[in-house]
Order: structure tokens, then C-alpha cells, then sequence
């Protein structure tokens, strides 16, 4: 376990983050925080050998993504994403419509309850198997291009809860280069596409992104044995 780094603007509270590199859940507080201009602690965790600090501050579940604040933990990515918005109110990612927070929290929860497990079993899936998967994906990946429609972002003009929660589908584009599947594409989903091109041009999302190339072998290694489908 290390401490990597303190970032941003200089405050009095303390604010640490365990979380791993390529967590999709621990990126995501990453760039909450970032936007908000929080300085905080991030501390890199061997899920392997969970630190007792981890072991501390989330008995439960003993997982990551951890923000500590002030002595006291919050964990799970969305809670956690909706505790930093409360906390630090300037620069908000929740809308204050109660209809629109509401669907900010649905969506938030289709990336978590639907993409990401779909995402997840099209790596480790071959074959016929993998092609199902892939059609199930893209009907997800459609169903949230007719939500995004001609917005920006999904938050409107600037980045909001649920863009920073489908940080599941940047990791997704990044599967598909390591393992030579065609999932999202310009062709098939232009909407989408030009969402995640605005995403991954955004300069806080871009710091908060693991290297390429790192992330690139990382699945190529854990997922790799798959057969690509197309």
C-alpha cells in the first residue's frame, strides 16, 4: 500500500481515498473529487493483501472504492458520489430538480445493475455464448443513447452523476480493443460514440483514466483467454 499523491486545491479537512488503478468504481470518486477541486490522499490497495486500514474502514464488505473524511469512512461508489456532492456543494454533478436527481439515481444504477455485470461476462464468455452477450450489450448501449438524445452529456451541458457512473463504458471500449470485439462503434451507436469521445476529452475525466496501455494488458492478461466475436 502507498500514498500516492495529494491533489488539488490546499483545505483543512482530511480526505483519503483507497481505492486500486484500474477500479472503475475507485476512478470514479477520483474524478468527483477532482471536479469539485478536493484535495485528497489516495492510497493504492492490493486487493490481494487488503491493508488493515481497508479492513478498518469498510469491516463489511472489505472492498474498495473507501472515502475517508475527516475519520469517518463512506463506501460503495454511488453513495459515495452523492456524500461528496452533499459535502462540497460548489461545482455540482446532482441536479436539484427531485425529479431529476431521481433519474440521475436510476441511471446511475442501470450502469451498475445491468452494463457493468453485461460487461463483465462478455470478457469472460467465448463462442455462441459471447455473441449473445454482445447483442445484450448493445441493446443496454441503445437503450442509453435514446436517453442521451441530442445532450451533451447525460448531466446537459457539463459532466454529471450518471456520466461520471458510465465510466463502465469507457472501460468497456477499452475490453473490446484488448480482446477483438466490436461492441461499440461510431457506426452503430453515433450518439453514444460522440458522448464518449466528449468524455474522454474532458481534462479531469482524462487525468482520472488509468494509462492505456497499462489498462490495455491488464485485460488483455485477466480476460484475454476469451474468443473474440464480432
Amino acid at each position: 500500500m502507498a500514498a500516492i499523491s495529494l491533489q488539488t486545491e490546499t483545505m483543512a479537512e482530511e480526505v483519503k481515498l483507497f481505492g486500486t488503478w484500474a477500479s472503475v468504481f475507485s476512478r470514479r470518486i477520483e474524478v468527483a473529487l477532482k471536479l469539485k477541486g478536493v484535495q485528497f490522499e489516495y492510497i493504492e490497495e492490493n486487493l490481494s493483501n487488503k491493508s488493515p486500514a481497508l479492513l478498518k474502514y469498510n469491516p463489511l464488505h472489505k472492498k474498495i472504492p473507501v472515502l475517508v473524511h475527516n475519520g469517518k469512512p463512506v463506501a460503495e461508489s454511488l453513495v459515495i458520489l452523492e456524500y461528496i456532492d452533499e459535502t462540497w456543494k460548489h461545482n455540482p454533478i446532482l441536479p436539484t430538480d427531485p425529479y431529476e436527481k431521481a433519474m440521475a439515481r436510476f441511471w446511475a444504477k442501470y450502469m451498475d445493475d445491468k452494463l457493468l455485470p453485461a460487461a463483465i461476462k462478455v470478457a469472460m464468455s467465448k463462442g455462441e455464448e459471447q455473441k449473445g452477450v454482445i447483442e445484450e450489450i448493445q441493446k443496454q448501449l441503445k437503450t442509453l443513447e435514446s436517453e442521451l438524445k441530442e445532450k451533451k452529456f447525460f448531466g446537459g451541458e457539463s459532466l454529471g452523476f450518471v456520466d461520471i457512473a458510465a465510466n463502465t463504458i469507457v472501460w468497456l471500449v477499452v475490453a473490446q480493443e484488448a480482446l477483438g470485439m466490436e461492441i461499440l462503434t461510431e457506426e452503430k451507436f453515433p450518439v453514444l460514440h460522440g458522448w464518449y469521445q466528449r468524455l474522454v476529452d474532458d481534462a479531469v475525466f482524462k487525468e482520472c483514466m488509468p494509462p492505456r496501455e497499462q489498462h490495455l494488458s491488464f485485460v488483455k492478461v485477466r480476460f484475454g483467454s476469451s474468443t473474440p466475436s464480432k
